[in-house]
């Protein structure tokens, strides 16, 4: 909310800097995010008092050689008016009247006045020169609200109020300092002038003065003319209206203008501003009919009926009934007559009743609604407005009829006309007073403060609270403030946030000073910190895929089925899916199964931008519903996967850049075994070719496997008779290259694109505590092995087991060379290792190695049938 500083004096005086104010106000709970000097020195352009200074604009006349041009004479202070060359189109009309026979004041700036250009895009300082212009000198200048920093308007010069003195520095009649400030939605009291008036009356200890609005009513009474049917009293606890006929509709006065635009509002027109100001001063927002328009004066409250629809002042055609063309998960609150919908209760006006050009008579509404209903309404709408937002935090139950007063007697001295005597006042569900007894000893043990009743009774009746001491209550562990009386605390209805003890403490902790409060140490120890083993292995994963290079991408967890068709179509079936009752868009609806389609999207949106993506999410999947209890309710498992996207160059481009192929399996690979090393699985995992994925090249992807234990059957196919059992193994994650369907369905810029997704729940399982192992003083053996094996057994099994036969020797393991020909024979290939063994307590000797290479040779020969190359 935006507050303009001089609007706020006139209902408190405000006695300290606005730099301390500004403080004040954020240390209290209500934070200033920014603080414009409009003219005024701490400002980007202050109105220099010598050079710009309020005028009276004497006589308009033709410019002698420029149609769109006249000439201007200009009292401004001086012994002799001054000629003004300008186009303003708003003194067209004063052009060849003469000397003008009403004061028409203005802003005129001297020739070196520093003010923004009102031509130029954005704002751009400039200082005035004198040139001539089309034969006419021009030293000088009037000023729109644009060239004075004060809006946007630029369509004419700024006219003034007709009693702005003559000669006097514009920055002491026009500056002012506006706090923009950002409220949670427990001060619903300070969006208005006036309940910002009161807490900077708390705050400072200042004098507080708030009117009772009086409006002059000499119309015709209002009973029988207008009236109120309320059929949902739960939703609509108050309803008012009130009637001015004979106005005249035209521009509000120039100084209600500048305050709404200091505001953060667009002026309209005088009906439609008075409503906006008594909004922004008071807090109640109003609206306002065309009574002609209104079939006889009577208005009805109820819910929109099915097929019913509203052409909103947005000039949007809404329908009411709820579903997916409306938004709505309910029938909205609508204020209508005997014809139809006239409004969005709280919300927003119908075209139909809206007060236009030819209104002559006005039935304005002030009414109190139910918030949450406001706030689905606007939210299903996707229609937030001024009024929504202070309905939906709460308004006072007390506030329409001072509403009505103040708005009334605003328009019918800024449109004329005559007030209806009386209101119509429909209060089915008045508000409930709030009475609380607080004691000294609670507001110590909740705030940590010691104060009296009296001290307490003091802050809250700055804040409005009426107080009353009464006799003192047993205190308990509080012997101190035994004799100390109660503080019984009626709270105002403009305080809609209070309900509880806690709330009044709360209060007196903000007025007090949170800064004040001593700071204190727990009475007791802390609880003993417990590792958190998969917050802490997460945090692993992240640091090595951050390490490998990759950016982490998070992604939404709702998706929508044709996403899902694009990476895998035969996934994408609704019933298999967690679904929301009350989704926030039809565009994510489904929780989602996986993480590779929401990741895809992400790679085609980064593909647009930039030529090379590797990026990993980490996230949690939605799996297996299942019924819970009777109610039918569906509780999905929720386990946390891993999934990495890479697409582009292997490298990014520059002058020393060389591997410019595009990533692809090995490269998603390598990103996996580093995750599998790091979490200390490098012996458990291994590879098998993937062939029922439709989401990848099924000649360039892998399924991970870990393994979980020993089968306790027979030794498997082709081992010898002395074969160890089969290891059983299960699928934890897939990686490789995208099918080139999926990459045509993602619409991907790349001519290969490498995914993974991982059940990163699986791993920690199995992922045992990192062991401290010392580094070894005896030297490394090194020994190459090659050997000939069948095609189909995959080299992850040959090298878990050598592995398996070296046992805790072999320090490293690598395949540096592959062969397929005929010197090896058909359906064989040969693989050849480096072997480094090392002993961390002596020096292998060649029978201890030659022993190790028998074993590994022999688990060769009977698991896999393979054969030592010579």
């Amino acid at each position: 909310m935006k507050v303009p500083l001089s609007w706020l004096r006139e209902f408190v005086e405000i006695t300290v800097p606005v730099e301390e104010l500004a403080r004040r106000l954020t240390l209290s709970g209500m934070e200033v995010v920014d603080t414009r000097y409009i003219g005024l020195e701490g400002g980007e352009l202050p109105w220099d008092p010598e050079k710009i200074l309020v005028c009276n604009i004497l006589e308009v006349r033709q410019h002698p050689n420029a149609e769109r041009l006249v000439l201007a004479e200009v009292d401004y202070g001086a012994a002799e008016p001054h000629t003004v060359v300008t186009g303003a189109p708003n003194l067209f009309q004063y052009r060849g009247l003469g000397r003008l026979p009403h004061p028409l004041k203005s802003v005129y700036a001297k020739e070196g006045a520093r003010l923004y250009d009102g031509h130029a895009e954005g704002w751009v300082i400039t200082t005035l020169k004198g040139r001539p212009v089309r034969g006419v000198m021009s030293d000088a200048m009037l000023c729109s609200e644009k060239e004075l920093g004060i809006s946007e308007e630029h369509d004419g010069i700024l006219l003034l109020e007709d009693d702005a003195p003559t000669g006097a520095p514009l920055r002491d009649f026009l500056g002012e300092v506006v706090l923009e400030l950002d409220f949670t939605p427990n001060y619903a009291r300070c969006l208005s002038i006036v309940g910002m008036a009161r807490e900077v009356a708390a705050i400072t200890g200042t004098r507080l003065t708030i009117p009772d609005p009086q409006v002059a009513a000499e119309g015709a009474p209002i009973a029988g003319r207008a009236g109120v049917t309320i059929e949902a009293p739960d939703l609509c606890p108050r309803f008012t209206l009130g009637l001015i006929e004979g106005v005249t509709v035209g521009p509000s006065p120039h100084w209600m203008q500048r305050r709404l635009t200091n505001a953060g509002m667009r002026p309209i027109s005088n009906i439609v501003d008075v409503s906006n100001y008594v909004m922004l001063e008071w807090g109640q927002p109003t609206h306002a009919f065309d009574y002609q328009k209104v079939a006889g004066g009577q208005l009805i409250v109820r819910s929109a009926r099915p097929g019913e629809r509203l052409l909103t002042l947005d000039g949007k055609d809404r329908a009411l009934t709820p579903g997916a063309e409306s938004g709505l998960g309910h029938a909205p609150l609508m204020v209508c007559d005997a014809t139809g919908p006239l409004s969005v209760a709280g919300v927003m006006g119908g075209e139909s009743s809206e007060v236009g050009d030819t209104t002559s008579d006005v039935l304005l509404e002030a009414a109190i609604w139910e918030p949450v209903q406001i706030r689905k309404v606007a939210r299903g709408l996707k229609l937030p407005s001024e009024a929504s937002r202070r309905y939906e935090r709460g308004v006072d139950y007390e506030l329409p009829l001072i509403a009505q007063r103040r708005a009334l007697e605003l328009m019918r001295q800024c449109a004329g006309g005559a007030v209806a005597q009386g209101f119509v006042d429909e209060y089915p569900r008045p508000w409930q007073t709030v009475v609380l007894d607080l004691t000294p000893a609670e507001v110590a043990r909740i705030v940590g403060i010691q104060l009296d009743a009296h001290e307490i009774a003091d802050i809250l009746a700055r804040l409005g609270f009426t107080c009353e001491l009464i006799g003192s209550q047993g205190m308990g562990d509080f012997a101190a403030f035994a004799d100390e009386p109660t503080v019984r605390v009626t709270a105002p209805s403009f305080r809609l946030d209070v309900s509880i003890l806690a709330d009044l403490c709360e209060e007196v902790a903000r007025i007090y000073g949170y800064d004040k409060i001593p700071e204190t140490r727990m009475a007791d120890e802390l609880p003993p910190s417990r590792d958190n083993r998969e917050l802490h292995l997460e945090q692993k994963v992240r640091a090595t895929m951050v390490g490998c290079g990759l950016d982490e991408l998070i992604t939404h967890s709702l998706i929508a089925m044709p996403l899902v068709a694009k990476v895998q179509p035969g996934e994408a079936v609704a019933e298999r899916y967690v679904k929301l009752a009350n989704p926030n868009t039809p565009e994510r609806v489904y929780m989602r199964r996986s993480l590779l389609p929401s990741l895809g999207d992400a790679l085609t949106s980064n593909l647009r931008e930039r030529e090379r993506v590797a990026a990993f999410e980490i996230g949690r999947v939605y799996l297996n519903p299942e019924p819970l209890g009777a109610g039918g309710r569906w509780l999905p498992d929720e386990p946390r996967r891993l999934a990495v996207a890479l697409a582009g160059p292997r490298e990014a481009e520059g002058w020393a850049a060389s591997q410019r192929e595009p990533m692809g399996f090995y490269d998603i690979k390598g990103v996996v075994e580093a995750l599998i090393d790091r979490l200390g699985l490098t012996g458990k995992v291994s590879y098998a070719p993937l062939t029922d994925d439709e989401r990848f090249h099924p000649g360039r992807s892998a399924a991970l496997l870990l393994e979980t234990g020993e089968q306790a059957g027979p030794p498997a196919a082709g081992a010898g008779k002395k074969g160890k059992a089969a290891i059983i193994s299960r699928r934890v994650g897939v990686l490789g290259e995208l099918h080139p369907a999926a990459r045509a369905r993602l619409e991907l810029s790349v001519p290969r694109a490498a995914m993974a997704e991982i059940d990163l729940d699986a791993l920690f399982a199995a992922s045992d505590k990192a062991q401290f192992r010392a580094i070894s003083r005896f030297p490394a053996i090194v020994q190459d092995l090659s050997i000939t094996a069948p095609l189909e057994v995959p080299e992850a099994q040959v090298a878990a087991l050598i592995r398996r036969g070296a046992g805790d020797l072999l320090e490293s393991l690598t395949l540096f060379d592959v062969y397929s020909g005929p010197q090896v024979g058909e359906g064989k290939r040969s693989l050849t290792y480096h072997l480094a063994f090392r002993a961390a307590d002596r020096t292998l000797t060649d029978e201890a190695l030659t022993k190790l290479r028998r074993k590994i040779i022999g688990g060769l020969e009977r698991e896999i049938g393979a054969a030592i190359r010579a």
